[in-house]
């Protein structure tokens, strides 16, 4: 069964595939879509204009040899698809949440039908109706992608509607080939519109000089203006480093909108100024200088060094008209300058100045969306800055975590893994190997606290020092968990919590309100030489924790200890430990949950017991060589990044 709905009355033609002329790519359902649809869309235009299925643009149809190699991808026709593909994919994401299906073909002219470019987006929730608002989508950055909904589709194509079929829903629009009164910016064609990563856009230009002309200016009017915008914003808001933000941004910049642009960058304020009282002003840096002429470039940061453009105080947003003197742009006989204070979240980040050579004020078109772009820098500059604070803290607490020495048990070996997950966020996972009071007798845990970032840090950092006193103390392996649970649920870990939320605020995260969870899952266990010198007795317990592995000589694997509950959940427990012997080549194996339950799709790595079974074949292996083994089968499971700490312990009698 089928029903379609159509905007317009012109029928809509069928589906016509010559091998050439359709492309498709299925997307994944969620906030990367919009930005690699509208790429996708890009690089179809342009293979298909490389293939001459697409007529030169008008503007270069009367000139020698036409559009340059690949075509021009800033006309109107790639305009328009680009914000139609942008609005139909945000639409399926934020609406419908599964993958989309995206498809572009060039129908040719039948039936008194001019040639159109058809774009189709499908989603598998058909039940849900296509939303006419303005929506959101979140991007890299946390930072809201908005949609402008169906009026701006209905507003740009010839004709759009709706298809549905029983497990699909699909939104098309057509959009007429002929009859454009296309133009494009002569001289190189900038990345942005080539769809290129950042890399990319940063490599020199072969080229001294791009020219630009007043057709640029119209080009960025209405259509043009939400294709550079939108793209622009894919492209900073993947970046981490504010520098990498003002380079991008520079280089979006030149020689698109302006000959030369400059950006400054604030330094973090908050420090008392030399002699007075209160924080002094921060202190501006010359991030980048880019001219579309890169001979100057250097010329032109010794001037702007000189004499940085000075901004009324109080300046907002922008734009500020700054004069030209002689000596900012050598070899220039003047233009026009526009300055524009970065501010996102109401703190000021920076300045941008650009500047266009011969023209006595910037056009207001130019103006507008320069404003517009300045915003976008702005929250960029100041995502990476939030997580350069976040990452700095993460480092300085996972030092803090790690013991400075771990011991070495006589006559048995030993090696540890420990990887920080993908986030770089200071996680829960906790080791030690030390000696526990008099005598032979040694301890060692491995562990993981619920959650990660400063609240599990700081919890990390107290269970670890509270398990080396209880130990030394004397206490059995039942009772030292017996007493650290007892911990856990103690007023006295309020203030574990209030410097947790100290420091959380610091990075600036949001902090949670109201009492935080504070458990966390422990393997804690004590080794003693056996009287024959030959092996160890280890005496262990879990507490919620993977159970260890013993692996023997002749390859058998099974489990030591027996599970228990968490600790820092229930009080009045009474933790159970288990003895057994370690001979000499037995090897003992300790993870975290970011070993067992590691993903590929719906799969754990320790589905149908994939841990024994991959330990099993480490037989003959050294300590390190086991280690090593368990790390590397766990990156092979799954081509996607650690999503969680990966730590282990190995542990193998002499």
């Amino acid at each position: 069964m089928q029903r379609e709905t159509v905007h317009r009355s012109t029928p809509f033609y069928p589906f016509r595939d010559d091998g050439r002329s359709v492309t498709r790519t299925s997307l994944p359902g969620n906030p990367h879509a919009p930005s690699a649809a509208r790429r996708f869309v890009r690089a179809a235009l342009a293979d298909w204009t490389t293939l001459g299925l697409l007529a030169t643009c008008a503007y270069c149809r009367g000139t020698a040899g036409g559009c340059p190699p690949g075509g021009h991808s800033t006309d109107r026709l790639a305009d328009d698809a680009v914000v139609i593909v942008s609005e139909l994919v945000t639409n399926a994401v934020v609406h419908a949440g599964t993958a989309v299906e995206l498809l572009c073909r060039l129908d040719p002219s039948a039936d008194g039908e001019a040639a159109a470019l058809v774009i189709e987006v499908s989603d598998h929730h058909p039940a849900r109706a296509v939303s006419s608002e303005p929506h959101a989508v979140t991007d890299r950055s946390g930072t809201p992608e908005y949609g402008r909904g169906l009026h701006l589709v209905a507003a740009l194509a010839e004709r759009w509607g709706i298809t549905y079929l029983s497990a699909l829903k699909t939104v098309w629009a057509r959009l007429p080939v002929d009859g454009w009164d296309t133009f494009a910016l002569t001289g190189a064609e900038p990345a942005i519109d080539r769809g290129l990563r950042a890399a990319e856009i940063l490599a020199p230009s072969p080229r001294a000089s791009v020219a630009r002309d007043d057709r640029a200016d119209q080009s960025l009017a209405g259509r043009g203006a939400l294709s550079f915008l939108a793209e622009a914003s894919d492209l900073l808001a993947g970046q981490l480093d504010e520098d990498m933000v003002a380079a991008l941004a520079a280089q979006l910049l030149v020689p698109r909108l302006a000959d030369w642009c400059a950006i400054w960058l604030d330094g973090e304020p908050g420090r008392p100024a030399v002699g007075g009282e209160g924080p002094s002003a921060p202190v501006q840096r010359l991030a980048r200088v880019w001219h579309a002429d890169e001979s100057r470039i250097e010329q032109l940061r010794t001037a702007l060094v000189e004499e940085p453009p000075m901004l009324p105080e109080g300046t907002i947003g922008g734009p500020v008209p700054i004069p030209w003197p002689s000596g900012r742009e050598p070899g220039a006989a003047g233009g026009a300058a526009l300055a524009y204070r970065l501010v996102a979240g109401g703190r000021g980040l920076g300045t941008l100045l650009l500047a266009r050579q011969g023209l006595a004020r910037v056009p207001d078109d130019v103006t507008a969306l320069t404003e517009d772009f300045a915003r976008r820098v702005a929250l960029a500059i100041g995502a990476a800055r939030q997580y350069t604070r976040q990452a700095t803290i993460s480092k300085v607490l996972q030092r803090g975590l790690q013991p400075r020495k771990v011991g070495q048990i006589p006559g048995v070996d030993r090696f540890l893994v420990y990887e920080p997950g993908d986030d770089g966020v200071a996680g829960g996972d906790f080791y030690d190997i030390f000696p526990a009071g008099s005598g032979d007798r040694w301890s060692f845990m491995l562990g993981d606290v619920q959650g990660s970032g400063p609240e599990a840090a700081v919890v990390t950092g107290l269970a670890r020092p509270w398990l080396r006193l209880l130990a030394r103390e004397g206490y059995q392996v039942g009772e030292v968990l017996d007493r650290l649970n007892g911990l856990l649920l103690d007023d006295a870990m309020e203030a574990a919590e209030a410097t947790a939320l100290l420091v959380a605020a610091a990075g600036g995260q949001t902090v949670p309100e109201g009492p935080q969870a504070r458990f966390l899952s422990l393997l804690y266990g004590e080794v003693v030489p056996l009287p024959s010198g030959r092996g160890v007795r280890c005496t262990l317990a879990s507490a919620g924790h993977p159970l260890p592995l013993v692996l023997r000589p002749d390859g058998r694997v099974h489990t030591v200890a027996e599970p228990q509950v968490l600790l820092g959940v229930v009080e009045d427990v009474a933790y159970q430990s288990q003895t057994f012997d370690l001979e000499p080549g037995d090897t003992l194996l300790c993870v975290t949950d970011g070993v067992t339950e590691r993903r590929s799709g719906a799969r754990m790595f320790d589905d149908g017991d994939g841990l024994a079974t991959a330990l099993a074949g480490c037989v003959g292996l050294t300590a390190q060589g086991v280690g090593e083994r368990i790390r590397q089968a766990v990156h092979d499971f799954s081509d996607t990044p650690l999503g969680d700490d990966l730590a282990l312990l190995v542990l193998q009698v002499q």
